[in-house]
């Protein structure tokens, strides 16, 4: 399990900072999302860089793993290091994020449940303003929305 601190002062100290990727795939004006078993809030398919990994490999492996769909990566939109940004595991870890997202689009499979989701479907952007969402989850999706040639760093 974990817990999501943001901006707050009942966080945790952070004793780690791991490499992540996540994911914004917009279908037909709709996002795709996974409700996680961890934490039950919607969430970007996404998770940690392994040993051996580039991290588009990462991004890759872990929507196939969390979706069921074999995505290409079409451009970088952010950099996310928001040292206010912090999840506590129950294992001890207390991470700081450090994550790029990363705008993909379908090449091919069908959608399916893993074992680190209740649920995946894709959603009406106007839909994400009702759902359990965290905002930095929400930020990604907005900032892909942009359009912004160039990537944000937050």
């Amino acid at each position: 399990m974990r817990e999501d601190y943001y901006n707050s002062e009942n966080a945790p100290k952070v004793n780690s900072i791991v490499p992540a990727a996540s994911a914004v795939i917009i279908k037909d004006n709709m996002v795709l999302l996974q409700k996680r078993v961890d934490n039950n809030l919607w969430s970007l398919p996404g998770g940690k860089m392994e040993p051996g990994e580039n991290i588009e490999h990462t991004i890759i492996r872990e929507v196939l793993e969390e979706t069921g769909y074999n995505v290409a990566v079409k451009k970088l939109i952010g950099v996310y290091t928001n040292p206010n940004c912090i999840i506590a595991y129950s294992d001890g870890e207390v991470r700081q994020q450090f994550s790029l997202c990363f705008q993909c689009s379908i090449v091919s499979g069908k959608i399916k449940v893993s074992s680190e989701s209740k649920e995946v479907r894709f959603f009406h952007l106007e839909e994400i303003e009702n759902l359990s969402i965290s905002s930095q989850q929400k930020l990604r999706i907005d900032d892909c929305l942009k359009n912004q040639k160039e990537a944000f760093i937050r």
